[in-house]
């Protein structure tokens, strides 16, 4: 090629102007139904667990330590960012951020752990009931999910240590 072909090849580049994004300089625009990392919010959530049951990367994990506290452990690790969790919640306590620049050195950057306390009845020692459309969504007993090793584990049972973990109450009627 010769330097005139060079010439007119940079001068027809020049006339095209910018066809890239200056993104690591300027913050890029946010599309209006983007879907960033989930955020949970510990004083709307009710631990009802309906997230952790249809999360199909199964990326949120629930371990009952008795029956007043819950632990809802989100990993981000696999999570896909599909919205499953924060359309299911009955309270509204997930919610979809913006951020799409979730890159970090340390993978427990991205998740999230929320101690709840249910509330119980004094008399009976059961939960209360909460009248929610996920009702038939959770799984009945204790969730027992591996925290430590951050695995979910496929599992409840009514019961802890093959005991009853509330007897039933004797009423007496006249």
């Amino acid at each position: 090629m010769s330097l005139a072909a060079k010439i007119k090849e940079v001068l027809i580049c020049l006339r095209a102007g910018r066809v890239t994004l200056p993104y690591p300089f300027e913050p890029a625009t946010v599309p209006k139904a983007f879907r960033g990392r989930p955020i949970f919010d510990v004083e709307r959530c009710v631990g009802c667990a309906g997230c952790a049951n249809n999360c199909p990367a199964r990326e949120i994990l629930v371990e009952d330590v008795c029956q007043e506290v819950r632990i809802l452990k989100y990993l981000g690790r696999r999570c896909t960012y599909c919205g499953r969790c924060a359309d299911l919640c009955p309270e509204n306590a997930i919610t979809m951020s913006n951020e799409f620049e979730t890159a970090t050195d340390e993978i427990s950057d991205v998740g999230q752990t929320l101690e709840l306390f249910m509330g119980t009845c004094q008399r009976c020692g059961r939960c209360f009931t909460s009248p929610t459309p996920l009702e038939e969504l959770k799984l009945k007993g204790y969730r027992i999910d591996d925290l430590m090793n951050e695995r979910w584990v496929f599992r409840s049972k009514p019961f802890l240590n093959e005991e009853k973990t509330v007897d039933d109450i004797d009423i007496e009627l006249d």
